[in-house]
């Protein structure tokens, strides 16, 4: 049987692309497969499923080839957490693979973006939203997370800036030592009483402790109430919502054995976010 062939009109009534052999819905099915599982296992699903072979290699391709827009959020945005995650990058021979950091936001605990080695996209993307003034900026100790933050909104804008409340939890059982004195020490640092917990660890010697305190000292004016924050309901304290969003992102680009070279790593992002924003639905 002989091809069959479209006139031009056709094509464009079908929504094909010229020399394309995908019509949109197995593009669409390709790109959904490929958020989720390796490009081999894409081949093979869209084989089984459809009864299609589309290759490996058509797959990428297919990603590659995609401009992946990241969502502008359909309600004005007053709270969003930043956080990074890693992904493990193509090494040169004899070299081995190496793992750099990528960022992460998630706005309203809702929508994802993920940028590597691109900071000013992140940026560019969170100024791009209606945000309220003041913004709650939820984030961990990292001096890469703040700097961000930093740049978000106006000069006139007013950023609420807030400590992950399980972070600091986490970094205060680190001391380790008399759990009643810890335990005193969670409830101060649960009602924001810095000078308090220093008073608690003053007579204390030790390294972690030392670490500590310097650690509250450099994050002081972003250590809140966070009992009181919480009973009222005034925002998120912790954030949970963008560690959850690189778990999620995680699961594909830290699938067994992946590797990726530079250049790919933000199409490959684009594609998980724009699967988790809900962007691929068919």
């Amino acid at each position: 049987m002989g091809e069959l062939k479209l006139k031009a009109k056709q094509i464009h009534r079908l929504g094909l692309k010229p020399r394309s052999r995908l019509s949109p819905l197995l593009q669409k099915c390709c790109l959904r497969l490929s958020a989720n599982e390796s490009y081999q296992k894409a081949e093979i699903e869209i084989e089984a499923l459809t009864g299609v072979k589309v290759g490996h290699t058509t797959q990428q391709k297919l990603v590659l080839e995609q401009d992946f827009q990241l969502p502008f959020a359909k309600q004005a945005v007053s709270e969003l957490s930043v956080d990074g995650g890693k992904v493990r990058l193509t090494g040169k021979p004899k070299v081995g693979c190496h793992w750099r950091d990528y960022k992460t936001v998630r706005l309203q605990g809702i929508y994802y973006g993920a940028f590597f080695d691109d900071n000013q996209s992140l940026i560019d993307y969170v100024n791009s939203q209606c945000l309220v003034n003041p913004l709650v900026c939820l984030g961990d100790g990292h001096d890469g997370v703040w700097n961000l933050v930093k740049e978000f909104g106006t000069e006139q804008f007013e950023r609420w800036e807030i400590s992950d409340w399980y972070h600091l939890k986490e970094n205060l059982y680190k001391i380790g030592g008399s759990l009643k004195r810890l335990k005193a020490a969670e409830s101060l640092l649960w009602q924001g009483q810095i000078e308090q917990i220093q008073a608690l660890f003053n007579n204390c010697r030790g390294k972690q402790i030392k670490k500590f305190i310097a650690y509250l000292e450099k994050h002081r004016s972003r250590i809140i109430n966070y009992s009181y924050y919480q009973a009222e309901q005034l925002c998120s304290i912790g954030s949970g919502s963008v560690e959850s969003a690189i778990k999620q992102i995680g699961a594909r680009i830290k699938i067994s054995g992946a590797q990726w070279n530079v250049e790919s790593v933000n199409q490959i992002l684009s594609l998980r976010c724009a699967y988790l924003n809900g962007l691929l639905a068919i």
